[in-house]
């Protein structure tokens, strides 16, 4: 297993122009990680291509490995024209991912106002041919693509496997993130259980949590039933953590694990909190 951060997790900083994504790379090696995800937060790939020479040079520089390239999509309530163009995109993003040398790349796949099941049946199909498209086209550049379970409508453990068992690529699995289903209000010990044998890589993220009638005022938002989430630093929250971080290695995964923060705490001091803690708990689950 290899250990490191999102770049995600340095989002605040970045928002307030107090740090950049190569900026970000030295923090990840100073911390002790061994790998970095690339999230084009703030900075735009596409856009600005010669950024992926100073992100591939850093890395080398410090002695961090790239993983995954992680982008926005959505495949559902689109016109045909819209949908062909946007499945455009997303592979012009995996060039992207195979210019920055990493061997995964995660892509959104849908969002909806109406998350019902029965949406979720409609849209399935053309859901499903997207991810199999883009991963078809992913293949020979050596990368596997994912789902993630995050933004409610394809989050829950259940639809995600839905999504990758009827893609049927072997380069098209999912980034687990340990924390997120309990947006979807569902026990993240017995998802991580579902869903790590589809597993390609694997975030620990970390929320606070409060019945939907104990709000607890600024700096939280909803479940899907109504809870009240924050983030929090891995170890610090209320999920059980160690309990998913056992099932992932008791798996035998043995690939890229991330942190993930977005709590209120300063980012770099959460960050570092959250590895050094992730790392503990790895080695305790060894026991």
């Amino acid at each position: 297993m290899k250990l490191g951060v999102s770049t995600y997790s340095f989002w605040q900083a970045m928002e307030k122009g107090e740090m950049d994504v190569v900026q970000a790379l030295g923090h990840i090696a100073a911390m002790g990680g061994e790998h970095a995800e690339i999230v084009p937060l703030g900075f735009d790939l596409t856009a600005n291509p010669e950024l992926i020479a100073a992100i591939r040079g850093k890395a080398k520089e410090v002695g961090i490995e790239l993983s995954n390239y992680a982008v926005d999509a959505n495949f559902a309530g689109l016109g045909d024209e819209e949908y062909e163009a946007e499945i455009e995109r997303v592979k012009r993003e995996v060039d992207i991912a195979a210019a920055l040398g990493v061997s995964l790349m995660r892509h959104d796949v849908a969002r909806s106002d109406d998350r019902s099941i029965g949406r979720f049946l409609a849209d399935l199909p053309r859901l499903v041919e997207a991810c199999r498209r883009i991963a078809d086209y992913a293949a020979p550049l050596g990368i596997t693509t994912s789902v993630e379970n995050h933004g409610y409508y394809v989050q829950a453990s259940d639809r995600v496997q839905a999504i990758v068992g009827l893609v049927d690529r072997p380069n098209f699995r999912t980034t687990l993130d340990v924390g997120n289903f309990v947006c979807v209000d569902e026990d993240p010990v017995v998802a991580v259980r579902n869903n790590i044998a589809i597993a390609s890589m694997v975030h620990a993220k970390d929320f606070y949590r409060r019945p939907a009638y104990e709000n607890p005022g600024e700096g939280w938002f909803r479940s899907a039933g109504g809870a009240y989430l924050r983030g929090a630093i891995v170890g610090q929250g209320d999920l059980d953590i160690r309990s998913a971080l056992r099932i992932v290695r008791e798996s035998g995964y043995d690939g890229f694990l991330s942190i993930e923060f977005e709590g209120m705490e300063p980012c770099v001091q959460g960050t570092r909190i959250a590895l050094d803690n992730v790392r503990r708990f790895w080695e305790e689950a060894a026991l």
